[in-house]
């Protein structure tokens, strides 16, 4: 992470830019594999594993569209990411940011999101199981975000 301070800001878009690429690459390979071997029967899933299951994929590929999108048009327009960068560097987002969880829950998070939505393909039980603690991952990141948002 180090090497990522030393980087211009446009640089670091680049980089994120290309990142996610690769996780949208990636998802289009998962969604190949998991065709290929058949999960996702729908006689086996219960309806919330579908709906889950459906919005964690499609809606994760939305947010990376959309993320491409706007560091696109951020490293288009400089004024935009000039400003961008301000904001970015301000002490106090990366502070709560940091007692929130920091990078390790959001991570934790993503990583939380895959195997819940493979979970609801494949078996029911773990899906109920992964499914609940991701809800409690995200609540505890939330609340820690609010209490500390609150009291600095």
């Amino acid at each position: 992470m180090n090497r990522c301070r030393h980087k211009s800001y446009s640089e670091q878009v680049k980089l994120r830019v290309r990142i996610l690429w690769i996780i949208f690459a990636g998802m289009l390979a998962y969604m190949v594999i998991v065709g290929m071997i058949g999960l996702g029967d729908s006689r086996k899933m219960t309806r919330l594993a579908t709906a889950v299951s459906r919005i964690i994929f499609f809606g994760g590929m939305g947010v990376v569209i959309a993320k491409i999108v706007r560091s696109n048009k951020m490293l288009a327009n400089q004024r935009l990411l000039w400003e961008e960068e301000k904001s970015k560097k301000e002490e106090r987002d990366r502070f709560l940011h940091d007692k929130s969880g920091g990078l390790v829950v959001d991570v934790l998070i993503l990583a939380m999101l895959f195997v819940t939505c493979t979970a609801a393909l494949w078996n029911m039980p773990a899906f109920y199981v992964s499914l609940g603690l991701l809800l409690f991952t995200a609540l505890l990141k939330a609340v820690s975000y609010a209490v500390y948002n609150r009291k600095y």
